[in-house]
C-alpha cells in the first residue's frame, strides 16, 4: 500500500498502525476493490509498541472514467469512547449483580400499567418462572381485599414526581398461598434510561408474623395487667403515666382523673413524705426494701392501706418507676381487730383474776355481815322502839347495809353477779333512776329519749339501777359546775361483723346511750376507766369500784359497754343488752312486814354463826327449824324426816359434799323438794347452774329478816 497523501494527524495514526493486521489489510483491500470498508480494533504501533483503539473507514478513489485509482481512509482514535463503553459495561455488570443479589423484588411498569422488568428475586419470593410477569398487569395477583388501596397508591405515584408511601398488601404465590408484601413506587418516566414506574416490593411475611406475635404478646400482657387484682401503675416526673383497672377501682378515680395531677396528692398527708422519699430514691437507683405500706385517700374519702413494690424502668426514653400495689385495707382491719380482741382478752383475763380474789373476799365478808345483821335484827325484834339501844341497833343495820352494798359492788365486778333476773323495760329503769338522781342534783339537766316499742331485756333490776346510778354519778363528777345528761334507748339488730366488733353474739339488742357534757377523758384515763380500784379522785375519796362494777354487771348480763370520750368534749357510754321475747315483769312493792308461818324448815350452812342466826330468825317467825353444818348431815336428816320438812335453805359453798351435790342428792330422794339456795356469792356460775336444774329460789347474803320471810313464804305458798 502506497500512501499518496495524508494529513499530519493521519500520518501519526498510520505510524501507529500495524499494517500486517489481517483485519486492517482486509478493510483496505475492500476499498481498493471498489467497496467501502469499516473497521474498529486495537492496533499496536510498530514504533511505540502501544495498543490504541481506533476506528478506520476506507473508500475507493474512482476516476471519471470509472477506474479505481486507489483508496482514501479516515482513521479515528476512539480510546475515550472505548473507555466510556467499558465503564458502562462494568456499571451494567455491577447493577445486574446488585439487582440479582437484592432480597427485594424490582418491577418496572410502563405507562399502560404493564410490567416491563422483573428482578430475579421475583422467582425466589413468588415462585413463578423467570420472566413470568413481563407484559402482564400486576393487579391480577393481588388479594381482592387489598386491590383498591394498591391501585390508589400507584395512581398517586403515576401523577407525582415524588416517591409514594409504602403500601402493604397480600399477593398470590405460584403455589396458590398468600404472601404479605410491601411496595414502594417511584416515578421514573422522565428518566431516559428507565421511562417507567419502578416498584420496590419487599417480602414482609416474617415481619408480619413477628408483629402478630408481638401484638398477641402485648394483648396477653395487657390482659394480665388489666385483669390483675393488684394495682399497677407507672410514675414519671411525679405524674402517673399509666394505671390499670385495679388501680382505678382502688382509688375510685377515673383513669383521666388519675393521670391529671401529681400522684402525691392522692396519698394521705401523713404518708406523703415517706412515699416521696422512696420514689426519688428509686429514681436514683438506690436500694430500697422490697415493699412498704402507706395510706391512700380514695375519691369518696375512704382511707385505703396499700402495700407497694416497685422497680426502676425506662419509659419512653426517660427513667420511671413501675409499681405494683396491693390493697391491704382488709388485712389491716383484721390485724387491728385482732389486736383489739387480744387486748380485750388480756383485760378479761386480768379482770377474771382480780374478780376471783374480790369474789372470795366478798363471800367471806358477807358471812361476817350476815352474823352482825342477824343478831342486830333479832335484838331489834325484841326491843321497843323507845328503848335507848333501839336507834343504835338501827345504825348497826345501816352500816351492815353499807358493807353489803360494798360487797355487792365487789361481786358485781367479780362475777357479773345477777341476783334476781326478770324481763324488764329499760325505759322504766332509766326513768326511775334518772328521776331519783335528778331530785338530788338540781344543777344537772337530764334529757330522756325513750325508745318506741322497746324490746324487753332479762336483767336484775337492782343491778341495772346500780349501773345507771354509777354512770350518773360519774357524769356529775365530770361536770362540777353543772351540765347536761342525755339518755337514749333504742332497738338495734347487730349483724356478724358488728357483733364481732362489740364482742357479743349477733342478734337483737337494746342499746342505751348515756352522754354528758363534762370535761371528758384523755386516752390514758379512758383505757383504765373500767379497771377495778382505779379512780381519778384523791386518796380516801372513792373506792374505784363504781365503773368496774358497771362493767362487771353488764358483762354478767351477756352485754357490752363501750366508752367514747375526748378532753373537753364530754363522754358517751354505750350499752348493748341482749333482747328477750318474754313479757315485762312488774316490780313488787316491799311491805316491810315479817311474813310468818308454821312449816318445818331444814337450814344447811357450814358457818355456825350464820346457822344460829337463821335458826333464831325463822323460829321468831313461827317456823320449826332443823339445822345442820354439812351436806352429809343434810342428806341424813332429810332421809329421816322427809315427811316433816317443807323447805330446805341450802348454802352453796361447803366442805365435803358441796351445795350443788347436796341439792342433786336431795332431789333424788324427793324430786318435788323445795329448796331455797343461799350464798355469799351472787347468782352466777355454780349458783346459776343449780337454779337452772330446778332450784326454787335464791337469797343473797347478807339479807334482812323481811327479805328472808318474804322469800320463804313465796316458795312455801
Amino acid at each position: 500500500v502506497q500512501i499518496i497523501g495524508s494529513s499530519q494527524k493521519a500520518l501519526i495514526g498510520l505510524n501507529m498502525l500495524n499494517l500486517h493486521d489481517k483485519n486492517m489489510v482486509s478493510t483496505v483491500q475492500k476499498a481498493l476493490n471498489g467497496s467501502t470498508g469499516l473497521y474498529e480494533g486495537a492496533y499496536s504501533s510498530v514504533t511505540a509498541k502501544k495498543t490504541t483503539p481506533v476506528r478506520a473507514l476506507f473508500a475507493p478513489m474512482i476516476s471519471q472514467g470509472g477506474h479505481i485509482l486507489g483508496g482514501a481512509g479516515i482513521i479515528e482514535d476512539i480510546t475515550e469512547r472505548k473507555q466510556a463503553e467499558e465503564a458502562l459495561r462494568e456499571s451494567e455488570e455491577r447493577f445486574r449483580s446488585m439487582i440479582q443479589s437484592l432480597s427485594d423484588i424490582i418491577f418496572i411498569l410502563d405507562g399502560n400499567g404493564q410490567l416491563t422488568y422483573e428482578s430475579p428475586s421475583a422467582t425466589r419470593i413468588l415462585g413463578y418462572q423467570p420472566g413470568y410477569f413481563i407484559g402482564k398487569s400486576p393487579f391480577t395477583h393481588i388479594h381482592p381485599d387489598d386491590l383498591d388501596q394498591v391501585v390508589k397508591a400507584l395512581d398517586e405515584v403515576f401523577r407525582s414526581v415524588n416517591p409514594g408511601i409504602p403500601t402493604e398488601f397480600r399477593a398470590r404465590k405460584a403455589d396458590g398461598t398468600w404472601i404479605c408484601l410491601e411496595a414502594l413506587g417511584n416515578n421514573q418516566f422522565e428518566n431516559p434510561g428507565i421511562q417507567g414506574l419502578v416498584l420496590t416490593v419487599r417480602d414482609i411475611s416474617e415481619r408480619k408474623r413477628t408483629e402478630h406475635a408481638l401484638q398477641k404478646s402485648e394483648e396477653r400482657y395487657r390482659s394480665l395487667v388489666e385483669n390483675a387484682n393488684e394495682a399497677i401503675f407507672v410514675a414519671q416526673d411525679g405524674m402517673l403515666k399509666f394505671v390499670n383497672r385495679a388501680g382505678v377501682e382502688i382509688a375510685g378515680y377515673s383513669e383521666q382523673e388519675a393521670l391529671s395531677k401529681p400522684f402525691i396528692e392522692f396519698i394521705h398527708p401523713d404518708d406523703r413524705a415517706i412515699v416521696g422519699e422512696r420514689y426519688l430514691k428509686r429514681l436514683r437507683g438506690e436500694r430500697l426494701e422490697s415493699r412498704y405500706t402507706f395510706r391512700l385517700i380514695a375519691k369518696n374519702g375512704d382511707i385505703k392501706w396499700l402495700e407497694l413494690g416497685g422497680a426502676l424502668i425506662d419509659f419512653e426514653g426517660q427513667p420511671a418507676t413501675l409499681n405494683v400495689v396491693t390493697d391491704i385495707t382488709e388485712r389491716k382491719r383484721a390485724e387491728e381487730e385482732k389486736r383489739i380482741l387480744e387486748e380485750r382478752l388480756q383485760h378479761a383475763d386480768k379482770m377474771e383474776a382480780i374478780g376471783t380474789l374480790a369474789g372470795g373476799i366478798a363471800h367471806d365478808f358477807n358471812h361476817l355481815l350476815m352474823g352482825i345483821q342477824g343478831y342486830a335484827s333479832l335484838s331489834l325484834l325484841d326491843l321497843d322502839p323507845s328503848h335507848p339501844h333501839y336507834e343504835r341497833l338501827r345504825r348497826i343495820e345501816e352500816q351492815v347495809q353499807s358493807g353489803a352494798d360494798l360487797t355487792s359492788q365487789l361481786l358485781g365486778f367479780a362475777r357479773g353477779g345477777r341476783y334476781e333476773v326478770n324481763p324488764a323495760d329499760m325505759n322504766e329503769v332509766i326513768e326511775k333512776t334518772s328521776s331519783m338522781f335528778g331530785r338530788t342534783k338540781k344543777e344537772i339537766s337530764i334529757h330522756r329519749k325513750h325508745g318506741n316499742d322497746l324490746w324487753s331485756v332479762e336483767v336484775d333490776r337492782g343491778q341495772m339501777e346500780q349501773v345507771f346510778l354509777n354512770l350518773y354519778v360519774n357524769a356529775w363528777q365530770a361536770m362540777p359546775g353543772g351540765g347536761e345528761i342525755y339518755l337514749e334507748a333504742q332497738n338495734v339488730l347487730l349483724n356478724d361483723e358488728q357483733a364481732l366488733s362489740y364482742s357479743v353474739k349477733p342478734g337483737k339488742y337494746v342499746k342505751i346511750m348515756v352522754t354528758d357534757t363534762g370535761t371528758g377523758m384523755d386516752e390514758k384515763t379512758r383505757e383504765r376507766i373500767f379497771d377495778p380500784f382505779f379512780t381519778t379522785k384523791e386518796m380516801g375519796r372513792g373506792t374505784g369500784l363504781g365503773m368496774a362494777t358497771v362493767y362487771g354487771i353488764i358483762k354478767g348480763h351477756r352485754g357490752m359497754i363501750h366508752v367514747y370520750s375526748e378532753p373537753g368534749q364530754g363522754t358517751t357510754f354505750t350499752i348493748h343488752l341482749p333482747a328477750s321475747e318474754k313479757e315485762v315483769v312488774k316490780e313488787k312493792a316491799a311491805t316491810g312486814k315479817l311474813a310468818k308461818g308454821t312449816e318445818t324448815i331444814l337450814v344447811v350452812d357450814d358457818e355456825k354463826m350464820v346457822l344460829e342466826v337463821n335458826r333464831e330468825l325463822l323460829e321468831f317467825m313461827g317456823y320449826r327449824v332443823y339445822t345442820v353444818g354439812s351436806g352429809q348431815e343434810a342428806i341424813s336428816v332429810y332421809m329421816e324426816k322427809r315427811n316433816e320438812i317443807d323447805l330446805v335453805i341450802l348454802d352453796m359453798i361447803m366442805p365435803g359434799i358441796s351445795g350443788s351435790e347436796t341439792f342433786d342428792r336431795l332431789r333424788e330422794i324427793n324430786p318435788g323438794i323445795k329448796v331455797l339456795l343461799s350464798s355469799g356469792y351472787s347468782l352466777t356460775g355454780k349458783a346459776q347452774t343449780i337454779m337452772d336444774r330446778g332450784c326454787n329460789g335464791f337469797l343473797q347474803k347478807p339479807f334482812q329478816p323481811e327479805q328472808l320471810s318474804s322469800k320463804v313464804r313465796e316458795l312455801l305458798d
